[in-house]
């Protein structure tokens, strides 16, 4: 078993080696991980459609259940980004309620993906799907970002893209010129601060630095507090969701989209921590831990979480290298929303619109976007197809049509990599080879024909061989299929040739199957009993012994008409 699948939780592993100086390592990154992540809690959370707080309590519960029991090292869990666009829409939809209930779900599907080992089948999701996904979630990110970005005084901000854009045009004369001098300086904070120091986030000090400028000029600017009232300074009590079959019925879809989701963020982010510090993670024990965060989530009234990109990096360049980091980022959060949770209401909202652009821009990948629409046609379809779905349409329908569409553009290729001929229209047509097909031409005895496959004989290609078979212009006395290059058969394919052999058969042909080299293959075959069928001295390692097993048929054609005349 690889050990990138054992089910066991990286932090057991890690406290065999673990010392007074990793401990203080992994303590001062948690404290600062910690810090950075307060205003990510909030703003994701209130550009999710919810209060604050509840960003809060995903930070800290989820947050720490995903260090504890995960499979990374160093990976940081919280509210994302990328669940904003999905928390919000079932937010409108279905409520408070129908979001806390879709979010255990989710947690139920994320363990049972762990459990059947579907780690690493989730990291092949196509790439073009996922930054497709992502840079139109980022676009709608800052599009929910532009009323406090510019203090509109405006009613609810529509739900629909399109609608959205056009609220913001009707309403451009209410713009509130403090807002937007405030979250013009936070992006500009942001963005220069690094060019000073590392060490602490420029989204902190944006947020410090315009919260007291609000304070203490009195800007006539919206806050957290005048928006949402007093952050509780405590943890709600745990309730398990009550959930019926109807209920189920009714959000699995937003469930699996959550669920798969989350599955997808945490991997890409344990894929980079992997990267920065040369580690593997546990991916199936990941979203195990994923699945068990979102669930005690939802039972104190959070948000759906996952693994945060940003926050894990860093946790790395800050010294985390154990789950431990994680836990202290968690409790360190908790103790700043106990003790100082008061003062976040005196955040501004343009400077919480401001970080989200920040975070939006970050998440935009425009320069892979530009990458993949310059690579592969395919590509850049899938890419383009699942954009604009995300942004026009719903994230849920974009993964769903994505995926779809990716499978089918796949077998598309492969359909076309897949190819029946005939040895003798090779010899004609196939200048490279001429000589060798010559050669091999020549060998092959009269009333003999030979067809190749290549490629793999699955459901897309199994109608070229059935059709190539019906083109057979004389009726030979043997057939032989070689399939040197056939790297895989599915169900269809097996079902095409047992209905050629069953077809050649009653016209009175012998069949010989000529390099079946793949023990994959082998078994298929043999599962299907068509090896038993067509005779095992009929099946050859190469095409040399399938001639000669010609040899052996013709002779025994010959004497069988000399015996009937």
């Amino acid at each position: 078993m690889s050990t990138t699948s054992v089910l066991r939780p990286k932090l057991f592993h890690t406290l065999k080696t673990y010392d007074r100086q990793q401990f203080a390592r992994d303590a001062m990154s948690g404290v600062i991980v910690g810090i950075v992540a307060i205003p990510l809690a909030i703003a994701f959370a209130i550009a999710s459609g919810v209060s604050p707080d509840k960003g809060l309590f995903t930070a800290v519960i989820a947050g720490f259940m995903i260090s504890l029991l995960g499979g990374s090292r160093v990976q940081i869990g919280g509210p994302t980004g990328a669940f904003i666009v999905i928390v919000y829409g079932i937010v409108q939809q279905y409520g408070i309620s129908g979001l806390i209930i879709a979010t255990f779900i989710a947690g139920v599907m994320l363990i049972l993906m762990g459990l059947a080992r579907l780690g690493a089948v989730i990291k092949f999701i196509p790439h073009p799907l996922i930054v497709g996904f992502t840079s139109g979630i980022a676009l709608i990110i800052f599009s929910s970002q532009v009323k406090d970005f510019l203090g509109l005084k405006m009613g609810a901000v529509p739900a629909e893209f399109t609608d959205k854009w056009v609220s913001f045009a009707q309403n451009i004369e209410t713009v509130n010129l403090y807002a937007v001098g405030i979250a013009v300086a936070t992006v500009l904070i942001i963005m220069l601060w690094p060019k000073i120091t590392h060490k602490i986030p420029g989204s902190l000090i944006a947020i410090i630095l315009t919260t007291v400028a609000v304070y203490f000029l009195k800007f006539p600017v919206e806050t957290i507090g005048s928006k949402f009232g007093e952050i509780p300074s405590s943890l709600p009590s745990p309730v398990v969701p009550k959930i019926d079959f109807a209920t189920i019925r009714k959000l699995i879809q937003p469930a699996f989209t959550i669920a798969l989701l989350g599955g997808i963020e945490s991997l890409l982010s344990c894929v980079v921590a992997d990267g920065m510090i040369g580690s593997k993670t546990r991916n199936n024990m990941e979203l195990i831990a994923q699945g068990v965060a979102n669930i005690f989530s939802s039972m104190f009234g959070g948000i759906p979480a996952t693994g945060a990109i940003a926050r894990t990096v860093t946790n790395v360049k800050n010294g985390g290298r154990t789950p431990v980091a994680g836990i202290i980022h968690a409790i360190t959060l908790l103790f700043i929303m106990l003790f100082f949770g008061k003062w976040a209401t005196y955040i501004p909202m343009p400077t919480l619109a401001g970080v989200l652009v920040v975070v939006a821009y970050n998440m935009s990948e425009w320069e892979n976007f530009r990458s993949v629409l310059k690579g592969p046609r395919n590509d850049s379809i899938i890419l383009l197809t699942t954009f604009f779905l995300t942004v026009f349409i719903d994230l849920t329908v974009a993964i769903e049509i994505g995926m779809v569409l990716a499978a089918f553009l796949f077998m598309r290729k492969m359909i076309q990599s897949s190819e029946v001929s005939i040895l003798s229209e090779q010899v004609n047509e196939d200048d490279d080879n001429e000589e060798e097909l010559l050669l091999i031409s020549s060998k092959i005895p009269k009333d003999v024909e030979v067809f190749e496959i290549t490629g793999p004989l699955f459901f897309g290609a199994a109608h070229k061989f059935t059709d190539a078979i019906k083109f057979i212009e004389k009726k030979p006395k043997v057939l032989i299929i070689r399939m040197r290059y056939v790297p895989m058969i599915d169900q269809t394919g097996i079902h095409a040739l047992e209905e050629v052999f069953k077809e050649v058969k009653q016209r009175g042909i012998k069949v010989i199957l000529s390099e079946v080299n793949s023990e994959m293959l082998k078994k298929e075959l043999q599962d299907a009993r068509l090896l038993f069928a067509i005779g095992k001295a009929n099946v050859t390692d190469t095409f040399d012994k399938a001639l000669e097993r010609c040899t052996i048929l013709l002779e025994e054609i010959k004497q069988s008409k000399n015996h009937t005349v």
